[in-house]
Formats: structure tokens, C-alpha cells, sequence
């Protein structure tokens, strides 16, 4: 028995005289409009297409316009439609890849770089391939077939992909016109209910995202079933490049980049600094003075011999800035990409009792790591950074509960930052069928994400399990966060390590009085302090927690006869550790002001004759708006206790 779940919620139930049809065949004998209003079947929880013969015990449900599934199948036939006009425009392009993803499709194309012109040329060819509404077809060939077909085609990447199709798997391809492009689907059945649609931009990338082979071109796009719904997302992607910390950064002078220093190597601008050095202070007295870490400084550079005793020369060398050349220097360095083998021998500086232990070795550490140039991004992905890094050596029966602490390290920094509700928490596991990327035994991989596993479900921290996310030497916790534009980045890190002490030869002289080899973890309290600064300018919008502004306070003179008065008040503050600056230009009071908005000051004292007089300021503010006339002293105790209890107060004020 065939049952299918139709949209109505009623289940249709098809007997032996229907097997062998496809879900349109069966659909159409039930009720041809029905096919208006689904784009694909889903079984067993995998989205198939309505061309699929059901088995004959299956039990399906359809996936209607309104679903997250409807929207990739819609946009997966987009992404063929785009390419249909590019071969249409550029017919020397060779086609690779073209998914749907979240938020719309791109496609990659062996061809000269795409320009601004050259998209809206393909957008209006995509519009007369939509209009014409061809009739979309999917064929089943056999391997020789297939190879055949798109040899005829001069398309040498489908010919590659075919060649990585397991034996026995089932081949297909799907055809609108005169265009061809080999594809699992699912598809729609014609074009016409793509309503709205919109290429964005376009990039480069590399085949098979290996930066050793050939750099392709890359069209990104959106689709949606209603023009609407396109406008609405269109409107949206204005309003998140607003608040890209790449334009809000820059506007507030806090970072720049210059193309003779190198991509993916920001200057820190002095009001930038100011903000990473007050994060810096605040997470060293934090470790040092609350939660028992003990500092340490390592050098940034060091000879190939320690990677290579660590594992990271045979698993990492690709990601490292190397200097020297292996086959004709005596000695070859590299930029150190983590900490973790330095502390190691400071650990090794010396016996240690299981009397010593935990130790936590913290450092804020400068690191470098040889990114992809297309994955430079601001200060969220960048080739030298620096993070809170940290080591703890512990022993066995410790591990748990110092890992737990580590946890809620991270957490306390998250809530103090006013980020704890944009993160998702993810175990990152080995992957077992990719044994050659990770050292240990398969017992002590499975064992430590257990303990994990279960370390979470106690904490009541929602959790996912991701395979191949964990570092060569051990599982770990990515507390991961979304920008602006909706890609993951990990922002802080907790692993657990029972392999490298080994590696090491690390030990402690246990109760026994023999030597044992103690667990590792690795942690950050905040992650990598540019990504953090980048994750803060947009989780609000250039418009930082008092705390953390470059410039707390503004003084703003009427004219230039109480300047001196401004002064005063300025010392004052500073006397009081608060960061002021004041506006002393000869300009009008509106002006002054909405130039410290635009700078984003949280704090302006509007001063004049009644406020010298009295030894007062007027208060505006982002919080409140206008604050009304307060004593110097009142103001100066408000915003001090704000900033020493880091207060992150509700912005009502639209500026």
C-alpha cells in the first residue's frame, strides 16, 4: 500500500494498480491542481522528487510553498535557470556546482570573473527563460551514458563528478531547453512559480574548495515563490549591511585595512585598541584574580621540531606561515598557530606532584594562520589575531569538573558581554571514517565525547553533535555564533585532550608516588578578541555597553566662553577613569550633537552660564534621550558605577 499525506491533512491510500507511477502520475488521478500547490514528496524524511516512483510500501507527505523544503527546491531550480542563461551569454563557461543553501543559491563556473554588468545581463535572461516556462525534465542514464552526454557537452568538472559516482548509484540529469547539468534534484516541475528572484553578487572560488585547484567564478543569488517575499529579504540584506561590522567599523575609525600590509591583517585604529585593550584587561584580572589561572608568555615563532612533536606539522602545515625551506635550511621556523606546545613546557619546567594539580596556564596570544584569501572577512576572519588562550593540566579524576568550570568561564564572559542568547553550543566529534586525520586510539575518542556528551545533558545545555568538527588530538565544545549574514563562526572553544601529554612525555608523580600523564584542556574564556570586537559591533550596531566605549562621555560647550568650564568637567571625568573627549569647535549645539551620535557616545554634557554657575551638566543620552540637568558629582557617580558593574542599559532613543 502507497500512502501519501495530501495537503488537506486527508491520506490517500493507492493499491497494487498504482505501483510503478511516479507521485505527478498518482497526484493527477487524484486532483491535478494539487501539483499547483506541492513541489516534492518527502519520505522517511528525505525531500524527493515528484517525478520518484514511490516503493510500494511507502508511506509519504507532500512539501507544500510554504515550507523551508519548498524554498531549496525552488532555489535549486533558480540555480539551474541562472546557469541555463549564463551558458546562454558566456557559452565558453564550464559549469561545476550550483546548490541551493538557507538563504538562496549559488552557482561556480570555470570563466573570466563576473562583473556588476554582467549579472544584470544574466538576470534579464533568467527572466525570459522563466516566462518562456519550460517544461523541466529529469532522465536516468547509465554511467556510459552520462559520460558520453556531457563529453559531447565539453564539460570536464561533470565528467570529474561522474567519476566520483559510487558503482550501482543511480545517475540523473535534468534538461529546461537546451540546457543540461547532471543533478540529484529535486526540481520543480516548470519555472513559472518562481515569482521573484535576484542575483547579488559575485565572487571567486576554488574547485572543490581546494585552494591547489582552478579559481572559478561564483554568482550568488536569492528566489522566493512571491516577489514580496523577495522585496522583503532584499530590504532586509540592506538593513544587515548597514550593521556589517565592516561598514560600522570603518565608519566609527576602528579598524582599516590597506592592500601593501596584506588581506586579513586589519590595523587596530586607536579608538579599536582602546576597545580590545579594555576586553584584554578585563579577561586577564578575571582569570588571574577569580578564577585561578597563572600567566605565561611564549614565544610567536618556533623551530618545525616542536610542530612536529605536537602533530601539527603532519596534520596542520598547510594552515601555518612557514619560514625556511625544509630540503635546504638547517633549521626551519613557523609562526606558531596556537599556544598549546609552549605552555607544555613550562609545564615540563620542572617535576610536578599531583599536589600541583589543576594548573591553569592562561596567555593572551598573538597567532597566525594562513587563511584562504576568499575567507578574509573583516576581523572575523583574519591571519593574525589574538585570543584569551588557555591550558589547564589536570588530572583524570579532575577533567570533568575543571571542564565544566571552563564552561561556565565562557558563559560568565557571554552574559557580561550581553551574548549569551546568539550562541549555539556544538560537539564537535572525530570522524572515524577519516581515520588518517586523527591520532589515538578509536576507545579513547568515543569515551572523552561521552563524557561531553553527558557533561552537557547534565549542565542542561542544549546541545548538536557535529562528525569531523573536533581538532586531530581530541573532541571539543564550539559555542559558535552567527554574523549578520547568517554564516557560523566559533567565538570560543573548549576541548578535552587525553592523547598529547603523551606526545610530550608530560607527567605527575601521582599519590603512589609514580609517574602519571595528566589530561589537557584546551580553552578560550572569550575566543579570539578581533572576532569578538567584530560579533559586538553588530550584535549592537556600533552602539557598545558603556563599559566598553572608545569614548565614554562628550562635552559639549555652548560656545566657546565655557570651554574652560568643559575642561573641568573633562578632568574630572578622567580624574574618575571615565574616557572623555570634548567638542570645542565653534559650531552649533545641534551640529555637536548629532556628530557624537554619529559617533556613537553614549554620554553628551551639554554645558552653558546656568550649568557653570551651578557646577552642573546637561544630560543626554543614547538610554534615555535627554536626562535633564544633574551636579557633576551625581553624573560622575552614575556613569562610574555603570562602567564598574559593566551595566548594559536599554537603548530607547532612535537616533
Amino acid at each position: 500500500m502507497i500512502k501519501i499525506l495530501l495537503p488537506d491533512g486527508a491520506v490517500q491510500e493507492f493499491g497494487a494498480d498504482s505501483y510503478g507511477k511516479s507521485f505527478i502520475e498518482l497526484l493527477s488521478s487524484v486532483d491535478p491542481k494539487i501539483l499547483n500547490t506541492v513541489v516534492a514528496a518527502k519520505v522517511n524524511g528525505a525531500v524527493v522528487d515528484l517525478r520518484d516512483v514511490p516503493a510500494e510500501d511507502c508511506e509519504a507527505e507532500l512539501v507544500g510553498l510554504d515550507t523551508k523544503e519548498a524554498l531549496h527546491v525552488l532555489r535549486h531550480t533558480a540555480t539551474h535557470i541562472m546557469a541555463e542563461a549564463v551558458k546562454h551569454l558566456f557559452p565558453e563557461a564550464k559549469l561545476t556546482i550550483g546548490p541551493s543553501t538557507d538563504t538562496g543559491f549559488f552557482y561556480d563556473f570555470d570563466c573570466a570573473p563576473f562583473t556588476k554588468e554582467n549579472l544584470a545581463d544574466i538576470e534579464k535572461e533568467m527572466k525570459k527563460i522563466i516566462k518562456s516556462n519550460p517544461r523541466i525534465e529529469r532522465k536516468t542514464l547509465s554511467r556510459e551514458e552520462a559520460i558520453e552526454l556531457m563529453k559531447a557537452k565539453n564539460e570536464p568538472y561533470k565528467l570529474e563528478l561522474i567519476d566520483a559516482i559510487p558503482e550501482g548509484e543511480r545517475i540523473t540529469i535534468y534538461t529546461q531547453d537546451d540546457f543540461v547539468d547532471l543533478c540529484m534534484g529535486p526540481h520543480l516541475l516548470n519555472t513559472r512559480l518562481i515569482k521573484g528572484f535576484k542575483l547579488l553578487s559575485t565572487s571567486t572560488a576554488y574547485w572543490r574548495a581546494d585552494k591547489n585547484n582552478a579559481s572559478l567564478s561564483r554568482i550568488y543569488g536569492t528566489a522566493f515563490f512571491t516577489k514580496e517575499e523577495c522585496d522583503a529579504y532584499l530590504e532586509h540584506l540592506e538593513h544587515i549591511k548597514s550593521i556589517d561590522h565592516n561598514k560600522i567599523g570603518r565608519e566609527m575609525e576602528l579598524f582599516t585595512t590597506v592592500d601593501v600590509i596584506g588581506q586579513g591583517l586589519p590595523l587596530l585604529m586607536p579608538k579599536g585598541a582602546k576597545i580590545i585593550q579594555t576586553l584584554q584587561r578585563w579577561i586577564e584580572d578575571l582569570e588571574d584574580n577569580e578564577w585561578g589561572y597563572v600567566r605565561t608568555k611564549t614565544p610567536l615563532i618556533a623551530k618545525s621540531d616542536l610542530y612536529k612533536i605536537s602533530g601539527h606539522w603532519d596534520h596542520y602545515k598547510d594552515g601555518m606561515f612557514v619560514l625556511g625551506n625544509e630540503e635546504t635550511d638547517k633549521e626551519v621556523f613557523a609562526l606558531r598557530p596556537m599556544t598549546c606546545p609552549f605552555q607544555y613546557y613550562v609545564y615540563k619546567n620542572g617535576q610536578k606532584s599531583y599536589r600541583d594539580l589543576p594548573l591553569r596556564y592562561s596567555e593572551t596570544s598573538t597567532l597566525f594562520r594562513n587563511e584562504d584569501s576568499g575567507e578574509m572577512h573583516g576581523l572575523t576572519r583574519v591571519r593574525q589575531f589574538t585570543i584569551s588562550e588557555g591550558h589547564l593540566i589536570v588530572r583524570p579524576d579532575q577533567m570533568v569538573e575543571e571542564f565544566k568550570n571552563c564552561l561556565a568561564l565562557a558563559k560568565h564572559v557571554m552574559v557580561t558581554l550581553g551574548l549569551q542568547d546568539d550562541v549555539t553550543y556544538v560537539l564537535a566529534k572525530w570522524d572515524p571514517e577519516n581515520r588518517a586525520k586523527y591520532i589515538g586510539e578509536a576507545e579513547v575518542w568515543e569515551e572523552t565525547q561521552e563524557h561531553i556528551r553527558q557533561m552537557l545533558r547534565e549542565l542542561e545545555i542544549p546541545f548538536v553533535e557535529e562528525v569531523g568538527g573536533a581538532a586531530f588530538y581530541g573532541p571539543k565544545v564550539d559555542i559558535n555564533a552567527k554574523n549578520v549574514y547568517g554564516k557560523e563562526d566559533t567565538m570560543i572553544t573548549v576541548q578535552w585532550d587525553a592523547l598529547l601529554a603523551e606526545q610530550f612525555d608530560m607527567t605527575y608523580i601521582d599519590q603512589n608516588g609514580e609517574k602519571a600523564r595528566p589530561y589537557i584542556i584546551h580553552r578560550t574564556s572569550m575566543g579570539c578578541y578581533e572576532r569578538t570586537l567584530a560579533w559586538l559591533i553588530e550584535k549592537y550596531e556600533g552602539k557598545l555597553p558603556t563599559w566598553l566605549c572608545p569614548e565614554q562621555v562628550r562635552v559639549l560647550p555652548l560656545s566657546e566662553k565655557y570651554v574652560d568650564y568643559a575642561e573641568k568637567v573633562a578632568k574630572e571625568l578622567k580624574r574618575n577613569g571615565v574616557l572623555v573627549g570634548v567638542d570645542a569647535r565653534s559650531e552649533k549645539i545641534g551640529y555637536k550633537i548629532r556628530d557624537a551620535r554619529k559617533a556613537r557616545v553614549p554620554y553628551m554634557l551639554v554645558l552653558g552660564q546656568q550649568e557653570e554657575e551651578n557646577s552642573t551638566v546637561a544630560v543626554r543620552s543614547r538610554y534615555a534621550g535627554d536626562e535633564g540637568v544633574k551636579p557633576l558629582s551625581e553624573f560622575v557617580s552614575q556613569i562610574c558605577n555603570e562602567i564598574r558593574t559593566k551595566e548594559i542599559r536599554k537603548i530607547v532613543v532612535t537616533e
